[in-house]
């Protein structure tokens, strides 16, 4: 009986590991999915074909939101770099968050890797939710949240490898002397040069020292890359905050992408004079900036395909702002926000409306357009209700609903708030198809309201807040209640207290 025992058990291992090698997608559901949530910088909602871009190619994008969800009122939680990643982190919003301005400390020498205002100890970010649940973390790009040696530097805030820039300085060009890889420094070809200026006909040679050896954007896709390979048994949780497209301009002048654009539209060369790296063809590396991300998101596509994890990962990919208006880049010719209006830094829908696509398949339904609302924050309640934990305390309302094609099931927000506290003060609130915003408040003490119906005027162009004093009070209201007094007097700019200190 006991040999027959060991000889039904001895069977059953072998059916199993035979399954495993025949088809290891049958056991997924026995396992959490992975989720690779894509960040990219400075791009605005306009930047994809398929939210109407038409002279920037983004076919690898496209296709993920054609084999997926896009979202088309989606909001990052404040209109810059290092605050939007602490709430995207944390799930707080602006009147919440611990960070929320940039808040730059220390110079640009890349050698130096100073950064920004590093999250406190304590702090419970996704990758803590993610590594709670058994996740292997990786974080590769820019992280902004905190350098070496502080409470915020990724290994004490969730993430068990980290590779890329740990400040926000650093990546103002795209050809570092190096990059951090857990506590290591990986030493790139590239020599350190400081953005300037070239005066008006400068030769090319004179632009030809911003272009370096070893590209940034390369080297996170092939660690990112790795990443998943070497994890893919998992599950894992994989943070890719791209710095594409923010300024400097630059992109491998050999590169397909770059190619695509070369000589078509520039006639006149940017020198400098707006900050970062002078770039001979600017609009032709803005879209090759693009072009050339699109192709990282089309590797990591096809790599979860080969590896055969497709329908056990979640692809997400979205924004930390709108964008800039400097550095050469030029909004109104790609027609970058769709016409919103706004940048980077304005709490107007062309710096936070965001794009927002994920696919899942086989549980994400393809080709699904959502107007849902939502924002940023947003994903610490949607991630922990994907892999079915508790979230912690946060701001948010789970999208996962939505997601999975279960609409009547989705919670829809009161509203959205937003607050930023460096150009001169800014609040924002949506509501419904209302928003109320507030701007130069610092200034300002006495600001207006402005409130727009958006359903009618997506454009923001026509206040009626006169018109409608009721909502107006309603917005004065949530904004003093969401309101926490923050930790540096710099971002007091609501709580009357405080107004009679200088800002």
């Amino acid at each position: 009986m006991k040999k027959q025992l060991l000889y039904l058990f001895s069977l059953s291992v072998l059916v199993f590991t035979w399954v495993r090698c025949q088809n290891p997608q049958q056991l997924d559901d026995r396992r959490k999915p992975n989720v690779i949530y894509i960040y990219a910088d400075d791009m605005g909602y306009g930047e994809l074909g398929s939210y109407g871009q038409e002279k920037i190619k983004t076919p690898n994008l496209d296709r993920l939101a054609a084999e997926g969800i896009r979202f088309t009122q989606h909001y990052t939680s404040t209109p810059v770099c290092a605050p939007a990643r602490c709430m995207l982190m944390t799930g707080r919003h602006g009147g919440h968050s611990y960070i929320r301005g940039n808040y730059p400390l220390g110079g640009g020498y890349d050698y130096l890797e100073t950064g920004n205002m590093p999250l406190p100890e304590g702090t419970y970010t996704l990758g803590h939710l993610m590594q709670d649940a058994g996740y292997v973390t990786g974080a590769i790009g820019k992280w902004g949240l905190g350098t070496y040696g502080t409470t915020g530097e990724p290994k004490k805030q969730g993430f068990n490898y980290f590779y890329g820039f740990l400040g926000q300085r650093q990546p103002h060009s795209h050809y570092p002397t190096h990059l951090r890889e857990n506590d290591g420094w990986d030493t790139l070809q590239n020599e350190f040069v400081r953005s300037g200026k070239l005066k008006p006909g400068a030769a090319l040679a004179e632009f030809a020292k911003y272009e370096g050896k070893e590209y940034a954007g390369d080297k996170l896709t092939e660690k990112a890359l790795n990443f998943i390979r070497d994890n893919r048994e998992a599950p894992f949780f994989l943070y890719l905050p791209y710095t594409i497209p923010h300024a400097a301009l630059q992109v491998p002048h050999q590169s397909e992408a770059y190619k695509l654009y070369e000589g078509k539209w520039d006639t006149v060369a940017y020198y400098g004079h707006q900050g970062y790296a002078p770039h001979p063809q600017p609009r032709a590396a803005y879209a090759g900036m693009i072009t050339q991300l699109d192709n990282y998101v089309g590797q990591i596509m096809a790599l979860v395909k080969e590896l055969r994890l497709d329908e056990n990962t979640v692809i997400m990919f979205s924004s930390d702002n709108g964008t800039t208006f400097n550095g050469g880049v030029e909004a109104g010719f790609f027609n970058s926000v769709s016409g919103l209006r706004g940048l980077k830094m304005d709490v107007y829908e062309g710096g936070i409306r965001m794009p927002f696509i994920a696919r899942w398949p086989g549980k994400i339904p393809a080709g699904k357009v959502s107007d849902l609302i939502s924002v940023q924050y947003d994903m610490m309640a949607t991630f922990a209700d994907l892999i079915q934990v508790e979230a912690p305390k946060n701001d948010g309302v789970s999208l996962l609903p939505t997601l999975l094609g279960n609409d009547e099931k989705q919670k829809q927000h009161e509203f959205l708030y937003f607050e930023y506290p460096e150009k001169r003060g800014q609040v924002a609130i949506r509501m419904g198809d209302w928003k109320g915003v507030k701007v130069d408040m610092k200034t300002n003490p006495d600001a207006k309201w402005e409130l727009y119906n958006l359903a009618a005027d997506i454009s923001e162009r026509t206040d009626v807040a006169a018109q409608h004093p009721g909502m107006v009070a309603e917005l004065e209201r949530i904004m003093m209640r969401e309101h926490r007094v923050p930790h540096i007097l710099q971002w007091e700019f609501i709580d009357p207290r405080f107004k009679k200190f200088k800002q």
